[in-house]
């Protein structure tokens, strides 16, 4: 039997899903779950605990100084709200499930693009308003099959989402910071471009990369600019990785055929976000990276690693961040 040990959920949950998660609990271990996500309800709610887990709550310095937390564990793989140099300073080691919704993302990513080629969502609102768009929306409906694919980011997503792609005989183009190997891209039939050669080649333009100092703002008015006209923009990676108010602006000038995101500069989206109410633009809750199938395999994964730190041990050397 383990001492007491408190993890707690800094994303505020319901009874329901905090019963879901504790079942996976070592014995002695309680669940609890932060009031809101105020600054003084996400504070209030690591006192006492150990171990923090996170999926879209910011961890901030304040957060990371509390006394007695051991470990933040990132639900997903995106830290970009996780205060990294506070950790080391407090000594907080901080985890992620690096790789574990690649796929369930890439998934994502492709029904994006093809509810954009394919005007899918105009068709199901036109026909839930009472209308029917076949000859309006024929016109812009467009196949994936032969296109050209530019994707920006080529990790555990990007590698997922190439695969998918094989069997709709695309040509694979890529950009990241560090190229892949001869071997890596031979094995996906990808090539590595600059990012203004992607842009300027790709009828679709997806965005699966980490947010990050080098990608933050990368797609603005001037990247915009360069893609095709009739190209289309997917976002799947951060909110902070594109101007969403220059998206807006290529789409209303006829500058880009539509778009399709998951992700928002600010979450939840906004009244005020301009892409809201552009119909050939898509727009889903940041669900992604979520999968009733990939939900156990994840908690069975955190809560092993956090166990190792109670322990003394080593986690998985993939998860670590700090």
């Amino acid at each position: 039997m383990t001492d007491d040990v408190t993890v707690v959920l800094l994303d505020p949950a319901t009874p329901d899903r905090l019963d879901r998660i504790a079942a996976f609990l070592p014995e002695g271990w309680r669940l609890t779950t932060a009031a809101s996500r105020t600054p003084e309800d996400q504070i209030a709610a690591l006192a006492g605990a150990r171990f923090a887990i996170t999926g879209d709550a910011p961890v901030t310095a304040a957060m990371m100084a509390v006394p007695g937390l051991k470990a933040v564990h990132k639900w997903g793989v995106g830290y970009d709200g996780i205060d990294l140099d506070a950790a080391r300073r407090e000594g907080v080691r901080v985890m992620r499930t690096t790789g574990s919704n690649a796929v369930a993302v890439a998934e994502t990513t492709l029904g994006l693009i093809l509810a954009v080629n394919r005007n899918l969502v105009r068709g199901h609102c036109g026909i839930a308003e009472g209308q029917w768009l076949k000859g309006t929306l024929g016109a812009s409906s467009m196949k994936l099959s032969g296109r050209t694919v530019g994707i920006v980011g080529m990790g555990y997503i990007g590698k997922a989402l190439v695969r998918l792609l094989q069997g709709f005989g695309c040509t694979v183009i890529y950009t990241k910071r560090s190229p892949l190997s001869e071997a890596e891209e031979a094995e996906l039939g990808a090539q590595f471009v600059p990012l203004e050669e992607l842009l300027t080649r790709a009828d679709v333009v997806t965005l699966n990369c980490e947010l990050n100092a080098s990608t933050r703002n990368l797609i603005g008015a001037a990247q915009l600019a360069m893609m095709k006209p009739d190209a289309i923009l997917i976002n799947a990676a951060r909110g902070g990785v594109l101007d969403e108010a220059a998206l807006a602006e290529a789409i209303i000038g006829n500058r880009l055929r539509g778009a399709g995101l998951d992700v928002f500069a600010v979450e939840p989206i906004q009244p005020s976000n301009p892409l809201l109410g552009l119909d050939r633009v898509v727009l889903t809750p940041h669900i992604a990276a979520v999968s009733a199938d990939g939900f156990a395999p994840s908690v069975e994964r955190m809560i092993a690693n956090l166990r190792a730190i109670h322990d003394g041990h080593a986690p998985r050397d993939i998860d670590i961040l700090v």
